[in-house]
């Protein structure tokens, strides 16, 4: 039986393939991209962190169950150590001066995404946290969970696509659709279409996201 989270994604549809089928995810695997492209998307992307945890802490209160509460703050632990880890090293290795490191110019998909996480987390409502969240985690793991695939040899792409494809953060993506599924289940329909939108919102920037570090 179709889940909630299928149902997104399947509504997500031209935006999801784009997105997880992009040449940046082409590039990546190949370790072919370009220096300043990779520094555009790590500047750009690390300036998700900050809201991102936040849309944690939102989940964390909203929760309607205690399990759910520890799974959530344990991936907080994780984002806030070996990923932040990860930026801080591959920024050196790019010599990425340190005002671009903290406060880079915001383009336009850096800000949207902000805004829809300040929103979700805003809402109060665990669905549309849950909506944004899983969009974040699950369409990454879809484009860097390719079976067979070599790893480039440079430590920024590989350990990029290993910190999305790792058997924990597989783990992770699963239950967080379960989570979806359960409380989308359990919401009426007004609340679904709420988070549906939610959803499907952060897909497209996702994609406009990958779209814009070639523009």
């Amino acid at each position: 039986m179709t889940g909630f989270s299928d149902r997104l994604r399947a509504e997500a549809g031209e935006n999801w393939q784009a997105a997880t089928g992009h040449r940046f995810v082409d590039e990546i695997f190949a370790g072919t991209v370009a220096p300043d492209v990779m520094v555009r998307y790590l500047t750009q992307d690390y300036q998700f962190i900050d809201r991102f945890v936040a849309l944690l802490g939102m989940a964390i209160a909203t929760a309607d169950l205690y399990p759910s509460r520890i799974r959530f703050a344990q991936f907080a632990a994780m984002i806030t150590s070996d990923e932040n880890t990860y930026f801080q090293r591959a920024f050196d290795a790019l010599d990425v001066p340190a005002g671009e490191r903290i406060a880079p110019a915001l383009t336009a998909p850096t800000l949207g995404f902000q805004a829809l996480m300040r929103e979700a987390a805003q809402s109060g409502r665990y669905l549309n946290g849950l909506a944004v969240l899983t969009v974040a985690e699950w369409l990454y793991l879809d484009w860097a969970d390719r079976a067979e695939a070599v790893l480039p040899a440079d430590f920024v792409h590989a350990e990029w696509i290993t910190l999305h494809n790792n058997d924990g953060f597989r783990a992770f993506v699963t239950w967080l659709r379960g989570e979806l599924d359960r409380a989308g289940a359990r919401a009426d329909a007004a609340g679904q279409a709420e988070a549906s939108g939610y959803f499907q919102r952060a897909v497209a920037l996702e994609r406009a996201f990958f779209d814009h570090l070639y523009e």
